[in-house]
């Protein structure tokens, strides 16, 4: 099996505006040469793969081995654009959380044959995005099996108050108003109300020389102090695309897949 590669440019009710995703189906083959893969009759587990600050939804497939790590899986890659939202709905712009957790999920199961069930549903992101998939998973637990992390931006409360950005200096009053950040929006909050039993599984990766890297191992205290199991990676490198490469690749590895999505096929 190899993948289908699908760049989409479709209107989003959410966000008043024309926007983009991109996507990875798998496809079925024989003769593809140098591509490994799957095959199955179900249709494939779906992974929602969230951008960074500075990113846009062609940049995981641009910058890593996605594509070729995501084919022997039989997983379909779905990569939305939401801009520097923080995965948000923001205060003075656009609904980027009512985006990404109600209309995104409806158009891709409109558009798309993919497995809508929760243990067949993951989410991961970097940076940005890291925090983005961890909100959205404790946000709503009872969609995913999984949700992964890589250098995410996981404390937001103190990126607010401790980090200005000079390039984007009103970024969080875009994002909040000028009201506090609220217990929906931080991950700590979360997870001190989770419903153990509910909670997917959760990995938290971060390179070691990376600025971010106290926050989450802060976090990984709190999701321990929560009684949650959580896969961690924290390895040798800082924020940037090599570590992320490699992270995830670790991280389709980890994914709870279903086992009629991992048939061998018969391509040569």
């Amino acid at each position: 099996m190899i993948m289908a590669h699908l760049r989409c440019d479709f209107y989003s009710d959410a966000l008043g505006l024309s926007t983009s995703m991109t996507v990875l189906l798998p496809q079925q083959t024989r003769t593809q040469i140098g591509m490994a893969g799957t095959a199955s009759d179900a249709p494939p587990p779906l992974l929602y793969l969230l951008h960074g600050l500075s990113d846009d939804d062609t940049t995981w497939l641009r910058r890593t081995s996605i594509e070729r790590y995501a084919a022997p899986l039989g997983l379909a890659v779905v990569m939305p654009q939401v801009h520097r939202s923080f995965y948000h709905d923001q205060a003075y712009g656009g609904a980027y959380q009512t985006f990404l957790t109600e209309e995104l999920p409806a158009l891709v199961h409109s558009m798309f044959r993919v497995s809508d069930r929760p243990e067949d549903t993951f989410v991961a992101g970097l940076s940005m995005g890291g925090y983005g998939a961890l909100h959205w998973a404790l946000s709503k637990p009872e969609r995913f099996a999984a949700a992964a992390s890589l250098s995410g931006a996981v404390n937001i409360t103190g990126l607010r108050t401790n980090r200005p950005r000079p390039d984007d200096p009103r970024m969080f009053e875009r994002i909040f108003g000028d009201q506090p950040i609220p217990d929906s929006a931080d991950l700590f909050a979360l997870l001190s109300s989770i419903d153990v039993a509910e909670c997917p599984a959760l990995y938290v990766g971060c390179g070691t020389e990376d600025a971010l890297e106290p926050d989450n191992r802060k976090l990984v205290r709190a999701i321990e102090d929560a009684g949650l199991p959580v896969r961690t990676s924290f390895v040798p490198g800082e924020h940037e695309w090599g570590l992320w490469d490699a992270e995830i690749r670790q991280v389709l590895e980890w994914l709870p897949l279903p086992a009629d999505s991992t048939t061998e096929s018969t391509e040569r």
